[in-house]
């Protein structure tokens, strides 16, 4: 059986969804949560339900309506998850060359404390996690999110923005998982900010999501 994981691996090495206008119900990729994940003329639903139950809600050919209230909210209900956020998804390769690599890292320090609210509610989406700060004050993470894809998160603090320093954590997080590897973004669309310093730091976009938690 297909699973969310076999679907995001297949992206990492290039391998999309067959662009037909159809939607693939795959199931739930943990107990923690569940999402519905479009791609360019594709629709993934990671939930424990029938397509029987998403044909009665989504009419033939509408790739729309699995991301719009009335389908998430009939999710919502069934699934006892509520909708956190519905985000654009971004992706990269990890940073290979040596040098590269270490000069993306150079200044960052690992913060231990799980008790920091930024990793705290890291720890609630992901699993294995690791965060790092800058000298201004900035924080980049990295974990074990969706069925298991490395994601990274990034917070610039309002004194430093502007400098670029968005732009050297989202190519840090490139350097802080393995070679021949892919790390995950997902920023909300209507942040056109954060948009432009990740394709800045060379992620490139190749879907959405709702993501829905217990």
């Amino acid at each position: 059986m297909t699973t969310l994981a076999d679907i995001l691996r297949g992206i990492e090495n290039g391998v999309f969804p067959t662009p037909d206008l159809s939607i693939t119900v795959v199931p739930a990729p943990s107990a923690r949560e569940l999402a519905v994940v479009a791609f360019t003329a594709h629709i993934v639903i990671a939930a424990n339900v029938s397509p029987a139950w998403v044909t009665e809600l989504i009419p033939d050919g509408d790739l729309s309506a699995p991301l719009n209230p009335p389908f998430l909210s009939a999710l919502e209900e069934l699934s006892g998850r509520r909708v956190t956020a519905i985000d654009q998804l971004l992706l990269a390769p990890a940073l290979t060359d040596p040098a590269e690599r270490a000069a993306a890292v150079e200044g960052l320090t690992e913060l231990t404390d799980r008790g920091h609210p930024r990793i705290e509610r890291a720890w609630r989406y992901r699993d294995d996690v690791h965060a790092y700060t800058a000298p201004y004050g900035g924080l980049v993470l990295t974990g074990r999110g969706l069925a298991g894809r490395q994601e990274v998160a990034l917070e610039v603090p309002v004194a430093a923005r502007g400098a670029g320093h968005g732009r050297r954590l989202a190519v840090a997080a490139r350097a802080l998982v393995p070679p021949g590897t892919q790390i995950w973004s997902q920023v909300s669309p209507g942040n056109a900010a954060s948009t432009r310093t990740f394709l800045a730091a060379g992620y490139r976009p190749v879907g959405s999501e709702a993501l829905l938690l217990g």
